[in-house]
């Protein structure tokens, strides 16, 4: 039996009570009903439940989902959406600029900062964090600071907490040869198609007609999944991320945001927006601020700023000033300057948010990288195994400080060989033409993007 993930309603609506509660309405009578006929929670960790729901639980997720989405929040006003809110909740918002010059070679460490942070990850995505650090203890490999590897690993241990599936095959130490398909490098090729096909004024519906044409939705998951559902319904941006999409806070839209980083040094303040453009088509409020705050570090980076911390203060100076985001980001800023055991930040990001965050939401998922890349002090190697070892989206996490630090590095040699090497200078990818394609011409093509007037 197929049990496509994240589109089934009975499973959408556990995960929206969940998100109904994160932004501030109060779903408990319509979760009564679903518990009164029997609905389950929300799958923990995998995107669909075992069973197919009987055909009247299925229509009563359906209605539900539709009466969650008309309740009122009281965060409505702290938490816009719209470009025009955002900026006038955001005090220090920043000027616009001409924007600055940044080079191949640094773009190329960005890229390739990425991917092997990605790639560090990708082992021991949706493991607990216990899992992550039993795993690389069994190696002498904690605090982490290369690749995971199964050599050595006792197999009760393994039997316990398995590598994800997909991924041992090509991420483990043993088995890396170039850097295999990931979202977490899909999306940051779908941006640079999107800047190269219609420049820097696109728009949202230009996002949606370039995944119809480009992505396969096997390959898009959590809101980007559901936006492409609502998409073939007929259902238009913006409305696309909020149609029956509990996922629309969660890290993709992240994970999205690299590209309108790299290619505006010098102004976060455009790639800030365009994170905006491309985010409205699957997220709305936090989910929509983690791209912004991503690709407005980013542009801080590329345009000079060599210090790690100023490039994430400007970063949040685009996050609404009483968002959960903007709480969640000063929260772990504040971690990583008071403790010198990272262990003891991420155990506190942890009891701060694990009970009640999904692993995939954007809040903890931000939080997490933002302390890793400021505890580390931009360094790369530190940034990536700090995020990775933090638990939580570990490939996600890995590749965002990764693109930061790989940014700050400045040039492709500037980063450990032990990270380059296996990566072999080749992506595989099912979006476009670029199956096989090298950082260095990805950072070539980029750059261009980024000099285009």
């Amino acid at each position: 039996m197929l049990r496509l993930t994240w589109v089934q309603p009975e499973d959408l609506l556990g995960h929206e009570l969940v998100q109904a509660r994160l932004d501030g309405r109060e779903p408990a009578r319509i979760e009564a009903r679903w518990r009164a006929a029997g609905g389950p929670a929300a799958p923990e960790r995998a995107g669909a439940s075992p069973q197919r729901a009987s055909r009247y639980l299925r229509l009563l997720a359906e209605d539900l989902l539709d009466e969650l989405a008309d309740l009122p929040s009281r965060l409505a006003e702290d938490e816009p959406t719209d470009l025009a809110g955002i900026r006038a909740a955001c005090p220090d918002w920043p000027a616009a600029r001409p924007r600055g010059r940044t080079t191949p070679l640094a773009l190329e460490a960005a890229w390739l900062g990425r991917a092997a942070g990605c790639l560090l990850g990708k082992p021991v995505e949706k493991l607990p964090l216990d899992g992550i650090r039993a795993l690389a203890r069994a190696t002498g490999n904690w605090p982490l600071t290369t690749w995971f590897t199964a050599r050595g690993v006792p197999a009760d241990l393994l039997a316990q907490y398995p590598w994800n599936r997909r991924s041992a095959p090509t991420s483990l130490a043993e088995n890396i040869d170039g850097m295999p398909e990931d979202d977490d490098l899909n999306y940051p090729l779908l941006g640079l198609l999107l800047l190269r096909r219609h420049g820097r004024g696109f728009s949202t519906a230009d996002v949606a007609a370039l995944w119809l044409d480009e992505l396969p939705p096997g390959r898009a998951f959590t809101a980007e999944r559901v936006a492409f559902r609502n998409l073939l319904c007929g259902i238009e941006p913006p409305h696309t991320a909020r149609h029956r999409n509990p996922f629309r806070e969660w890290i993709g839209a992240l994970i999205r945001a690299d590209v309108h980083g790299w290619t505006n040094p010098g102004d976060p303040a455009a790639a800030a927006e365009q994170a905006h453009r491309d985010a409205l088509l699957t997220h709305t409020a936090n989910g929509v601020y983690a791209a912004m705050f991503t690709a407005a570090t980013l542009a801080a980076a590329a345009g000079g700023d060599t210090d790690v911390h100023a490039c994430l203060r400007t970063g949040r100076t685009v996050v609404p000033e009483r968002s959960r985001l903007a709480r969640a980001i000063d929260h772990a800023l504040g971690l990583a300057a008071r403790h010198e055991d990272f262990d003891d930040v991420v155990d506190e990001l942890h009891a701060a948010y694990a009970a009640t965050h999904h692993w995939v939401h954007a809040i903890p998922n931000t939080a997490l990288t933002v302390a890793a890349l400021s505890h580390a002090d931009g360094d790369f190697g530190g940034s990536v195994c700090r995020a990775v070892s933090g638990g939580w989206d570990t490939d996600s996490n890995g590749a965002a400080a990764g693109s930061v630090a790989g940014l700050l590095a400045g040039t492709p040699e500037a980063l450990p060989d032990r990270w380059r090497a296996p990566l072999k200078n080749r992506l595989a990818t099912t979006v476009g033409d670029f199956d096989g394609t090298g950082f260095d011409t990805l950072a070539r093509l980029t750059h261009l993007e980024a000099t285009r007037p």
